[in-house]
């Protein structure tokens, strides 16, 4: 495997202003003011940042206090505490961002999602078991692994307070669950299905743009970076696509290494080489 280039020393310094938004996001923290620290004009380091980690200063800070919303939703008694905790001034910022962010209200994501009935159905396929849950939006998972007890098991964690119904499946979620089948045993195209994406913004505009790419087509983390608009921001982008939790539907089994190597892959690299494969006899 060949081992990441050493980081410059531009490089280490946005990476240290950066854990100091983090350790600070509760905080005003103007762009000039993180300029000086940097000691980068504030233009250069706009571009220097959203370069590197693919968000700029003030999205990177919204994120971070988005993530200490998550925390502290977790560990205070009232909601209300928690978003000041956060550092968010008002309740209508944070519940101006939480529908991109949390995917749900605060009050839900607090309880793991409580108040949210998803509507889960496992079938047995070549490449193991597939999983998938809808919420009333959408898909909002698509699971691969060899233990279906193990699919939902992490399908719990990820959404630890929802209704999780198993059955009676709908009927909506069956032709749903259908189509992906037909499609990953090679009988049926890619389904187009509604989905229920929860991600930050840069984790969006890449599984928006590999929803975009054709059957049989692959990229590389450094072009995918590129073409999202974050061309020094290949780390982020590959965690990204570690964070995708809807496999196939989101196909970011069709990204590699720049060696042409399979890279990671969620749910085994094995089941990425057999998608691979089967897109290519389809396109050929």
């Amino acid at each position: 495997m060949t081992e990441p280039p050493p980081l410059s020393g531009m490089q280490r310094r946005l990476i240290a202003l950066a854990r100091h938004i983090l350790q600070h996001a509760d905080q005003p923290l103007p762009l000039d003011a993180l300029g000086t620290r940097a000691g980068l004009s504030p233009a250069h380091l706009q571009r220097s940042f959203s370069a590197l980690l693919g968000l700029s200063p003030r999205k990177f800070q919204q994120a971070a206090r988005m993530g200490r919303l998550r925390e502290a939703l977790r560990t205070e008694p009232r909601i209300l505490d928690a978003i000041f905790l956060a550092g968010f001034g008002s309740t209508s910022r944070v519940y101006e961002r939480t529908e991109a962010l949390l995917g749900m209200t605060p009050s839900a994501y607090r309880a793991g999602g409580a108040g949210e009935t998803l509507h889960v159905a496992v079938r047995p396929i070549s490449l193991g078991s597939v999983l998938m849950a809808a919420s009333s939006r959408g898909v909002c998972a698509v699971s691969l692994g060899d233990d279906p007890g193990a699919l939902m098991h992490e399908l719990r964690r990820e959404f630890p307070g929802a209704d999780l119904t198993e059955a009676p499946a709908s009927a909506e979620l069956l032709r749903w669950m259908e189509a992906l089948e037909l499609h990953l045993e090679r009988r049926g195209p890619r389904p187009e299905l509604p989905l229920d994406l929860r991600g930050t913004a840069l984790q969006m505009s890449v599984w928006n743009f590999l929803m975009s790419t054709a059957e049989g087509e692959v990229l590389s983390y450094g072009a995918l970076a590129r073409a999202v608009g974050s061309p020094r921001a290949v780390r982020a982008v590959a965690s990204a696509c570690g964070a995708n939790r809807v496999a196939v539907l989101v196909p970011c089994h069709r990204v590699l290494r720049g060696d042409g190597g399979l890279g990671g892959y969620r749910w085994g690299l094995e089941r990425k080489q057999a998608l691979l494969e089967g897109e290519r006899g389809v396109r050929s």
